[in-house]
């Protein structure tokens, strides 16, 4: 009985610490954000890494999301005599909720797995120590550009997946469906508020803060992960499986909140 609370003990110390160290990365992170000199080269250069190269996994997901969304909902509505608010229900859906949330997924496989591998090969074949050498803080450099590019590329990047979801549900409904298409429009306009697209741009926001700076860390920190090869691909699973957990959870917090 002793050794397991000992052992149980020991990992929630463990997890405590990780959890405090993390805190301190992104607050670190978001201080420098602020404090000049500001590398807008490294920014362009990840806001293209992570929006442009994501847009055709965006595309594509958006596309199919709106089309067995509009399947789904006709069926369902049609039940209850109200299958004329299939356009409100997709907008709404995806508007509030899967548009910022499968975007975020998506871009994490693609995009975060990406820079925590990017950040750890850095730290195993000792880039960053060269960096801490010549005075020059890391973070500036891997952590600042990519925190700031994530926060502009991921609202785009979901009203994009917005846009294509609605205009797949449109092409389920009114051109297979054989719904009107000035119906599914027009009860749109009715039903989606400022508030809705608000609530979007808020989860966007908060996910492309939570993805880079997962990400960020466990490739800064790889090296406690394991050595080498097996240490980045650890870390790197590590950050996509966080990453993606703590997007479900905040995306339910901030939900419940601004509901």
């Amino acid at each position: 009985m002793e050794k397991f609370i000992r052992i149980l003990g020991s990992r929630a110390l463990g997890t405590l610490r990780t959890m405090g160290k993390m805190v301190i990365f992104l607050a670190e992170s978001l201080y420098l954000i602020v404090v000049p000199p500001f590398k807008f080269r490294y920014l362009f250069r990840q806001i293209r890494f992570f929006g442009t190269k994501s847009l055709m996994v965006i595309l594509l997901t958006g596309a199919f999301t709106g089309m067995v969304l509009a399947i789904q909902l006709f069926y369902t509505l049609r039940k209850f005599g109200s299958d004329a608010l299939l356009g409100p229900a997709v907008a709404l859906a995806l508007i509030r909720e899967l548009g910022p949330v499968l975007s975020a997924l998506m871009i994490t496989g693609r995009a975060g797995s990406s820079l925590t591998a990017e950040i750890g090969i850095m730290r195993i074949s000792e880039q960053i120590d060269a960096l801490t050498t010549m005075a020059l803080n890391p973070l500036r450099y891997l952590s600042v550009p990519n925190i700031l590019a994530a926060v502009i590329a991921f609202p785009l990047l979901a009203a994009v997946y917005d846009v294509i979801g609605i205009y797949g549900g449109y092409l389920v409904g009114v051109k297979l469906l054989g719904m009107s298409s000035g119906t599914y429009f027009s009860q749109m306009e009715h039903f989606v508020e400022m508030s809705d697209i608000r609530m979007g741009i808020y989860k966007s926001v908060s996910f492309g803060v939570i993805v880079s700076w997962v990400s960020c860390f466990k490739g800064f920190y790889t090296n406690e992960s394991g050595y080498g090869a097996e240490g980045v691909s650890k870390s790197t699973t590590e950050a996509v499986v966080m990453a993606s957990v703590l997007i479900l959870i905040w995306d339910y917090f901030i939900g419940s909140v601004l509901v």
